[in-house]
């Protein structure tokens, strides 16, 4: 894979490309599902001590192998031909302070309407225990700056994603599997409290802090035992 550019040994190319496979994959199925239009939005994963990215706007259903944009951790080019996303220096900021191995943005239409409304999206379902907590909203920066990217990192402080006012979505996660049903589960929060929100002369109920922290605790053993254990 001429294209590859730095990728060096077999097994090291058939990483990356089962890696970017997924990663075009996750892509095409944010567009599928909704969370965005056209090409906005981005996805990266990181393999080793490298990024791999979309690419800046290019449709995702013209992706293809020979199309793998891969940078370092300092957002050099390390193999490809096509320019990464204008966001990098918001995914290389999650990569070099947080423990992810997938990064997902999105332009969600419900849960960017939430980031023009409120400073944090209200507890009003506990799956928000699955994110760390009240989702926070990153004050506004124009989007691909380091200041969007600080604005992030501090709304990310002990969460696993966060609101980017008038702008969309960040979650991240251990795998892209992960990173993309954070991702989702996000939106259809911000869904649920602007359906709630929206009736006349009513408030939703929202969760205390003692009824999150024991949804996280039972959130923390949720699904099938690790086959190691």
């Amino acid at each position: 894979m001429t294209s590859h550019g730095a990728i060096s040994g077999q097994t090291s190319e058939r990483a990356w490309a089962q890696a970017w496979d997924e990663l075009v994959a996750t892509a095409r199925r944010t567009v599928a599902d909704g969370l965005v239009v056209g090409t906005s939005g981005n996805v990266s994963v990181r393999v080793g001590d490298h990024v791999l990215v979309t690419p800046s706007g290019v449709p995702y259903d013209r992706l293809g192998p020979d199309d793998l944009v891969a940078v370092d951790l300092d957002g050099g080019r390390c193999a490809g031909r096509l320019t990464p996303t204008s966001e990098l220096p918001m995914h290389l900021a999650v990569y070099r302070h947080t423990t992810a191995r997938a990064v997902v943005h999105t332009h969600a239409v419900h849960a960017t309407a939430v980031s023009t409304l409120v400073p944090e999206l209200p507890p009003v379902h506990y799956m928000a225990a699955a994110l760390g907590g009240p989702v926070r909203v990153a004050p506004y920066a124009t989007y691909g700056t380091e200041e969007l990217a600080e604005n992030m990192l501090s709304a990310l402080t002990d969460r696993t994603g966060c609101l980017l006012q008038n702008h969309g979505t960040v979650t991240y996660g251990a795998s892209l599997h992960q990173a993309y049903d954070r991702t989702a589960q996000l939106e259809w929060m911000c869904r649920l409290w602007l359906t709630a929100h929206s009736v006349p002369g009513l408030n939703p109920s929202l969760l205390t802090e003692t009824q999150m922290s024991a949804a996280a605790t039972r959130l923390a053993g949720y699904g099938q035992p690790h086959p190691d254990n």
